[in-house]
């Protein structure tokens, strides 16, 4: 009996445990705000991560530059087996032959003895005429540059993402649309079978409305697969790929307050930052460069041993002789480098950094003229969306009048069936152009905080309309 019962506490857990989870699977998702969907993507998107991380990687570079300024230590330590001959003579630097030190010896032996070397060596290079400032401050120019490509991707993302919410709800208002203009054919059919039926009018009418409630059906699929690929691109953008997402739309149906947003230089926006920041990192290349034609300083110290099993009159050391140093020196001084040709290099190269930087600013002068051109053309969009906003209402109020009165006339057999279909597609025209008139306005907002490069004052206004 105790076996029984628990066979069924484990099957009514595991009852409860799948049935929690179908429950779970089936939860409809949290409906999103404009804001919410805007933070999803600043958090979730790939790009944004990408951009920080490269920021972060220009800021180790900063840290890498400034460990020019440290002293260079370095620690040696050798052991060979090796034979001893020696001769006269000189060769320039390569790899081989290795240099031998010690007298020339009249013999030619096979006999190799064990040799050591160790030292250690202190380098730091006390002035370098303002060299490694400037390296410093190019790595500091591309941390501000990469930066500002943060705001940049930041907003870019934010648009693409807000763009993306009101494309998903201009795609349900045009399902909403279409699922009611299907309903409108359906009662038409069931009207005109029943006259039908009744010899008030003819065959052809049924066929007819058949006909408009196929099309109508049809165009209601279309709208609802604009809508589904409009969710599954608004779950891409927000770094939600493959999930369910849902958006709320209260305060997009209604007209936004009038007035437009304050105007900003464009100089302030942060593609124009960050093109300026390229021109900086430019100029400190080309400062860099400046400062390379100068002679280079090291202060060193240095001590050293050697061990070697051989002695200076031919004979071998036999045993462990030279496995460990016996011989010791220091040294200390300083040593000046100066690449005496290296001008010509230093010259092209400079050059070079000329003609970027004519590039760069002129790019920035495109950039400043874009953004100008960009915010003229919201100003106008949003003057213009706002002004059709105002009349559809007027339309759709009278499209549904003509259509009632078209619909009355045809059920007295004053008006025929192909005036009533003009009539309901020119009342499901007025309800889709009603219905997306205020987006536009929206999305005509939208365009212009995008070329002010800040969506705060947009969402604050959203907020004002959300009374959140």
């Amino acid at each position: 009996m105790m076996s029984l019962f628990l066979v069924m506490v484990a099957l009514t857990l595991g009852l409860s445990g799948s049935l929690a989870l179908a429950a779970n699977e089936n939860d409809d998702p949290v409906p999103l705000t404009l804001d919410k969907a805007v933070e999803c993507a600043l958090s979730k998107y790939p790009a944004v991560r990408a951009v920080i991380a490269q920021a972060a990687a220009a800021t180790a570079a900063t840290d890498l530059a400034r460990t020019a300024y440290l002293p260079r230590l370095d620690l040696v330590w050798q052991t060979n087996r090796a034979t001893r001959n020696n001769v006269f003579g000189l060769v320039f630097p390569q790899p081989l032959p290795l240099p031998i030190s010690g007298p020339v010896l009249n013999t030619n032996s096979a006999t190799s003895v064990w040799g050591t070397g160790t030292g250690v060596l202190f380098t730091w290079e006390p002035f370098d005429f303002g060299l490694r400032k400037a390296g410093v401050d190019t790595a500091r120019a591309i941390v501000h540059q990469a930066n500002a490509n943060i705001e940049v991707t930041r907003l870019d993302v934010s648009v693409t993402a807000a763009d993306a919410f009101l494309t998903l709800l201009a795609s349900e208002q045009a399902v909403r649309v279409a699922q009611a203009s299907v309903y409108r054919a359906s009662v038409l059919l069931k009207t005109v079978d029943v006259l039908v039926k009744s010899d008030l009018r003819p065959g052809a009418d049924a066929s007819r409305a058949l006909a408009e409630l196929a099309s109508a059906k049809t165009q209601l699929i279309q709208a609802q697969q604009r809508e589904q690929v409009s969710r599954a691109t608004l779950a891409q953008v927000i770094g939600m790929a493959g999930a369910p997402v849902a958006v709320r739309g209260d305060p997009f149906l209604q007209l936004p307050p009038s007035g437009l947003l304050s105007s900003t230089s464009p100089a302030v926006h942060p593609f124009a930052a960050a093109q300026a920041f390229a021109i900086d990192s430019v100029k400190a290349r080309e400062m860099e460069l400046n400062r390379s034609y100068f002679p280079r300083f090291d202060f060193q110290v240095a001590t050293f041993g050697r061990g070697s099993g051989a002695l200076t009159n031919g004979q071998v050391l036999g045993g462990t002789n030279g496995l460990w140093p016996n011989t010791f020196n220091w040294a200390i001084g300083m040593t000046a480098k100066f690449q005496v040709f290296d001008f010509a290099s230093i010259r092209n190269r400079r050059e070079i950094e000329k003609h970027n930087e004519a590039v760069e600013n002129a790019r920035l002068e495109k950039v400043i003229q874009d953004l100008t051109g960009e915010r003229e053309r919201a100003r106008a969009e949003v003057d213009g969306a706002r002004h059709i906003a105002e009349q559809t209402p007027i339309q759709l109020e009278a499209a549904k009048v003509a259509e009632r009165q078209v619909l009355a006339r045809y059920q007295a057999g004053l008006a025929t069936l192909v005036e009533v279909a003009d009539a309901q597609r020119l009342l499901a025209q007025a309800e889709i152009e009603d219905s997306l008139a205020r987006l536009r306005v929206w999305r005509a907002l939208l365009g212009l905080a995008s070329s002010r490069g800040d969506l705060e004052p947009f969402l604050a206004q959203i907020r004002a309309g959300t009374g959140s």
